[in-house]
């Protein structure tokens, strides 16, 4: 009997509502140290074949990019040199427009190098993070905090 051979694992990205998509994105670049994609000849290109309205654009960076959304990608992940959207590892920053109102159900967690928590934690803060509280469990200690726009994500 021939096994089938298994299937290739899904790509995927996470997906952020925001108010502000440019600068959570901002944010989270450095909070991760990860660099935002570069959309700038897609939207280029849009625009040119009229099938993107100048409304659905804003500079970023000196660049035009989409009005309601950006991501952020690992700068060690390939990206797709045509349009700047990363093939790896990537947040994407979508604009809403409600606020957020309850509690995450999905969240990030960041691990700092060994020892360096503390030092991680006020250098997110610098950022525009705020500590939420400090867990110490017997599982295990880190830090919950939140970005500007008040998403939950821990600090170990």
């Amino acid at each position: 009997m021939t096994q089938s051979p298994a299937p290739a694992p899904l790509h995927f990205k996470l997906v952020i509502d925001a108010a502000d998509p440019h600068t959570q994105a901002d944010f989270w670049a450095a909070a991760l140290h990860y660099e935002p994609e570069d959309n700038s000849a897609l939207v280029e290109r849009l625009l040119a074949a009229g099938a993107l309205p100048g409304a659905a654009t804003v500079e970023y960076h000196g660049r035009p990019a989409f009005r309601d959304l950006i991501a952020v990608r690992h700068p060690g992940d390939p990206y797709d040199e045509n349009t700047g959207t990363g093939l790896g590892r990537r947040l994407l920053f979508q604009r809403v427009p409600e606020a957020k109102s309850v509690k995450n159900r999905l969240h990030l967690d960041l691990h700092a190098p060994a020892g360096r928590r503390t030092d991680e934690v006020a250098r997110l803060e610098a950022l525009g993070a705020r500590v939420l509280r400090e867990v110490d469990e017997p599982g295990g200690r880190w830090t919950v905090m939140c970005d500007p726009e008040g998403n939950e994500f821990c600090v170990q």
